[in-house]
């Protein structure tokens, strides 16, 4: 079972995720990095980090908020 604080955590993790997939700060920047424009770099790099926190969260969490309701009973 979760506890209350790292249940609120991964709702928060799970929102900051959301908020920075897009890259909203790097919109009209033209820079190039190794050939590729800094905005793909930063889409790569987000998708691994979203991939390390999806694989903790199905290690550690799954199921919050969905399958634990009866245990509170």
């Amino acid at each position: 079972m979760v506890s209350n604080v790292e249940r609120y955590a991964w709702t928060a993790a799970a929102g900051l995720l959301l908020a920075l997939a897009i890259p909203w700060f790097l919109w009209g920047s033209s820079r190039i990095v190794a050939g590729l424009p800094i905005w793909l770099w930063w889409h790569i790099g987000w998708m691994a980090v979203a991939s390390v926190a999806f694989w903790l969260f199905t290690r550690r969490a799954w199921g919050i908020w969905i399958t634990d309701r009866g245990e509170r009973a």
